[in-house]
């Protein structure tokens, strides 16, 4: 947005000056002490006028890229608007100074030696037309005659070589006119007086003729042009300086946004992934796979085969509840005992556990050992009944 109104502010200010001639054709005079602003086809400000218009064109291309920037939040835009910025930033800070601090790096000098020289030469003189229009305009628009006096024109090129009437002491723009509201009335002055205007005698001409130095007054309008252009070009620099910062803090906040984006989608990514294989642990497609894979092992013990490293990372190995299976003693252990024993195994071990059991008589007495065993399957129980009964008959019978 700012950098918008400044583009805008910029090319109505180009407009503006391009369409007034006047200033223009003034600014003429402030470049007639260099060679290579004199010999322009066009006065200084005429130039200015389209640079300043080619510069709000630029920062209008720049406040598109912007947007287009800000919209895509891509670091090309941003930077192609970055370095647009700053070389307008650049390009006015550099004008600025040199127009503020070295007027003569751009030709500008208004050296009243040099400026009468300038007069005495360029005035009147063929191939010299846009200055000598550009003096008849200041000695109309401002009231004076010459540089510093109206006798430069006695020892001018256009009073030596007759460019003007014989009988002129001075050009008739010196004259007081009859027309000063006229905007063309200085490619047609109409004095008042135009004997006593031309008159030698001071007396004369005093009231006829205009005596005022045009140096002075050209330094003033100078000064006033220089304060508007300096304070319209700080504004646009404080502008875009501003813009300027805006964009640094808007590629760090895209940076950061874009690294936080990229962590969530990660870390949602990874959560997604552990989620899936935490679900898929017990489903029967695990199964199927290790089936398929030809691993019954996997499926009897549960050790994952041929799974990927991320199942394996969640995978819990459980531990090896057969590795006490061929224990022959009878010293069973509570933690390792499985309720899911197949009933071969219990008849096995109940078979093993009855002929380790050792009953005798020591003494005069009887001695009766009772096992209670308690076996989850029927047919052990079975087994254990027909097992006890004929050591009770030989018992009866002793």
């Amino acid at each position: 947005m700012g950098v918008t109104l400044c583009g805008t502010s910029l090319i109505v200010s180009g407009f503006y000056l391009f369409s007034d001639s006047k200033r223009i054709l003034l600014s003429r005079l402030l470049a007639a002490t260099s060679d290579h602003l004199n010999d322009l086809p066009q006065p200084l400000f005429y130039y200015i006028s389209i640079g300043l218009a080619v510069a709000g064109l630029m920062a209008i291309l720049a406040a598109m890229s912007g947007f287009w920037a800000a919209c895509l939040s891509t670091y090309c835009c941003l930077s192609f608007y970055f370095l647009t910025v700053v070389i307008l930033l650049l390009a006015e800070s550099v004008i600025c100074l040199a127009v503020s601090l070295w007027p003569h790096c751009l030709g500008i000098s208004l050296d009243e030696t040099k400026m009468v020289k300038a007069l005495q030469g360029n005035y009147g003189v063929s191939g010299k037309e846009q200055f000598t229009v550009a003096m008849d305009l200041a000695q109309t628009t401002f009231g004076c005659c010459g540089m510093n006096s109206d006798i430069n024109y006695d020892t001018s090129m256009w009073k030596m070589q007759s460019y003007g009437q014989r009988e002129w002491l001075i050009p008739l723009s010196c004259c007081v006119l009859q027309n000063p509201l006229d905007n063309l009335a200085y490619l047609d002055p109409k004095p008042v007086n135009e004997t006593m205007c031309q008159s030698v005698q001071k007396q004369d001409y005093t009231q006829y003729r205009f005596t005022a130095p045009c140096l002075d007054y050209l330094d003033n309008w100078y000064r006033e042009q220089f304060g508007t252009f300096l304070a319209g070009s700080l504004i646009v620099a404080v502008v875009e300086f501003c813009v300027l910062l805006s964009i640094i803090l808007a590629c760090t906040r895209v940076s950061s946004k874009q690294m936080k984006m990229n962590n969530f989608l990660e870390m949602r990514a990874r959560a997604k992934s552990r989620q899936m294989l935490v679900e898929n642990i017990y489903e029967p497609e695990v199964e199927l796979r290790a089936c398929m894979n030809g691993d019954s092992r996997s499926i009897i013990h549960g050790v994952p085969s041929d799974l990927s490293e991320d199942f394996k990372e969640v995978y819990i190995q459980p531990r090896d509840l057969y590795k006490h299976r061929f224990n022959t003693t009878f010293k069973p252990i509570s933690r390792e005992y499985n309720v899911g024993y197949a009933s071969r195994d219990i008849s096995t071990l109940g078979n093993t556990v009855i002929n380790k059991v050792v009953i005798g008589a020591m003494g005069r007495r009887k001695s009766i050992c009772k096992t209670y065993l308690a076996f989850p399957s029927s047919s052990s129980s079975k087994l254990f009944k027909k097992t006890r009964s004929p050591w009770r008959s030989n018992n009866s019978k002793a």
